[in-house]
């Protein structure tokens, strides 16, 4: 997997167990290892211990854990095994190996529909529903949107999808809707991968978000790494000192009184990251539970407001974002390609309801 194949992941994935790591030094070299992750610093990494790189990387581990993974020989650093006061350099590779395969994470067909928007003998452009795991982790190894790749193109000669070279080219949360990109080989996951780090695939979502947003538009730009106090959250950390380099574009698409519609255009993939960013600048994504946004968050102190807005959260019980619009260069065909997705049900019902709220009622 490469250093982006985690960017995108929603839920806690516990990375070790007990069993994972054992006494036996001998074990540990003799014994066949399995990559479990593996990450490439950027080229202008800082230096930085090798156990706050890995737990601002890997989602649910605790710092102890990877101390006891170093302890035992299972973090390497270009190929070698390192201690965790190791400091990591620029462009380094980072694997952590154990003895075991991700058994609990493999990939096994399910006969799950899809909805297919486009395909054809190199990648796949599915529009994923809300409530619907992308790839398995902690708590959802079957169900998910790969288990159903996998049954679609299991009659596919070459096509393995547990083999990272091949598969998902990026991720949208589970309760975010919209359009993913999937490549069916080699040649057309490195062709596109190299479009995401590039900066050139086109992303546009809508949000939903909570209050007045004053700009017509703007430029969010503000690292994302992991909330040192709470790791199911990713934060903003403003002097740039942790996290990733991240940047979304917006523009207010309509307002609504106490929500405004938002596009958003991502220049970068962060995990959470429009969510992040939205909340950052006082905008959190409405019913986005995690940050706070199925709270009332703007509006009136009157009973009937209050059940209003419950009555919206029920008909979108999720943060209302979806993945709207998605372009970029086929690999083979070198043809510009651009798709678009309409809002699903659930999120215009809600709009729906705060237009003829906004009608009705004084602001």
């Amino acid at each position: 997997m490469n250093k982006n194949e985690f960017d995108d992941v929603d839920d806690a994935d516990d990375l070790f167990d007990d069993s994972d790591i054992t006494d036996s030094a001998d074990d540990k070299t003799t014994n066949q290892k399995y990559i479990h992750f593996q990450f490439t610093a950027d080229k202008g990494q800082s230096l930085l211990r090798i156990d706050k790189f890995l737990m601002d990387r890997i989602e649910g581990v605790s710092r102890n854990k990877i101390q006891q993974a170093a302890d035992a020989n299972c973090i390497l650093v270009n190929g070698s095994p390192v201690k965790s006061n190791y400091k990591i350099k620029p462009l380094e590779h980072v694997a952590l190996v154990m003895d075991r395969p991700r058994m609990e994470l493999q990939i096994i067909p399910e006969n799950i529909p899809l909805d297919i928007v486009y395909e054809d003998n190199d990648l796949i452009v599915v529009n994923k529903p809300p409530n619907f795991v992308v790839h398995p982790g902690h708590g959802n190894y079957s169900g998910t949107l790969l288990n159903a790749i996998a049954y679609h193109l299991k009659d596919m000669k070459g096509f393995d999808a547990n083999d990272p070279s091949l598969g998902l080219v990026h991720r949208i949360d589970k309760d975010t809707s919209g359009l993913l990109l999937i490549a069916k080989n080699e040649h057309a996951k490195s062709h596109l991968a190299k479009q995401f780090l590039y900066k050139t695939i086109k992303r546009q979502y809508v949000a939903l978000v909570w209050g007045v947003v004053e700009k017509n538009e703007g430029r969010i730009e503000g690292n994302i790494g992991r909330d040192p106090k709470n790791r199911l959250l990713m934060r903003v950390f403003p002097d740039g000192d942790q996290g990733k380099t991240a940047v979304t574009h917006y523009q207010v698409a309509e307002r609504l009184g106490y929500v405004t519609l938002v596009n958003c255009q991502l220049e970068t993939g962060r995990t959470h990251q429009i969510r992040v960013h939205m909340k950052y600048i006082n905008h959190t994504l409405f019913n986005d539970a995690r940050y706070g946004g199925d709270d009332i968050l703007r509006g009136k102190d009157f009973a009937k407001y209050k059940q209003f807005v419950r009555n919206c959260f029920k008909e979108c019980p999720r943060q209302c974002l979806h993945a709207q619009s998605l372009g970029f260069t086929h690999p083979t065909t070198e043809q510009e390609m651009l798709f678009n997705s309409e809002l699903p049900s659930d999120m215009q019902t809600v709009i729906e309801r705060w237009r003829n709220y906004l009608a009705n009622n004084e602001i």
